[in-house]
């Protein structure tokens, strides 16, 4: 019988995740909570939502279910073996994504860019935001699997970028706005200011839009999936 644990901000929020994840639908799954979101107060001991749902039915066999995992709550699975293995490890990843993308009801087109051992895939289509998912999480989730699909079988090592509709662009123009803010924020109070946990790649973005603020300082702090930087006044 299989189970997951899914997060997120609302008990349906982690519901819908879960859901994702054993490619399953709401009948086919019994949901236990095991902590209720809170809220917090200004910004101080808020909590996600944490569920666990186990599927009814017997677990379908590897080829038919290809588990999508969330980064922010635990490390995603290897995924599984296709039925053919190609021999270029970006075609092996594009034809991967395409069933993924498939398997998810989705209606999109991938477009592969490969220059040198760094390998693109530019997604669009219907029902973008779905394969975007809250902050870019499902977009970093597909980018993880394409990544392990790539390097798998390879002796170099692939590094893979999965976009949306220029999603990323838009986010990194985003996350430099926020550190900038912030960092204002920081000088003006001179107190530190703590970021909300994302990813590695996220991270360096902020990391690089503060590197020549001569005033303040950023650093990480925390373990993964809660990793976050904190922005602090040069003393």
């Amino acid at each position: 019988m299989r189970e997951v644990t899914a997060a997120g901000s609302t008990v349906e929020e982690a519901v819908q995740t879960a859901l994702l994840k054993l490619q399953a639908s709401r009948e086919e799954i019994n949901i236990e909570v095991i902590t209720e979101p809170k809220k917090g107060f200004l910004g101080f001991g808020k909590r996600e939502a944490l569920i666990k749902a186990v599927m009814k039915t017997p677990e379908p066999s590897l080829e038919a279910d290809i588990p999508l995992p969330e980064p922010s709550a635990e490390e995603p699975e290897m995924p599984p073996v296709l039925k053919k293995v190609n021999e270029k490890p970006g075609e092996e990843a594009h034809a991967y994504l395409i069933q993924v993308i498939e398997q998810m009801g989705v209606k999109a087109s991938v477009e592969k860019i490969q220059k040198g051992r760094n390998l693109t895939f530019l997604i669009e289509g219907e029902d973008i935001a779905l394969l975007i998912g809250k902050r870019g999480q499902t977009l970093n989730s597909l980018q993880y699997l394409a990544q392990l699909v790539a390097n798998r079988h390879s002796s170099q090592y692939f590094h893979v970028t999965v976009d949306a509709e220029a999603y990323r662009q838009r986010r990194e123009e985003i996350l430099v706005q926020l550190a900038n803010k912030l960092a204002g924020q920081a000088l003006a109070s001179s107190r530190e200011v703590a970021l909300e946990p994302m990813p590695s790649s996220e991270r360096k973005i902020i990391h690089a839009a503060l590197a020549r603020n001569k005033k303040v300082v950023t650093y990480s702090a925390g373990e993964e999936p809660r990793r976050h930087i904190v922005i602090a006044p040069k003393r």
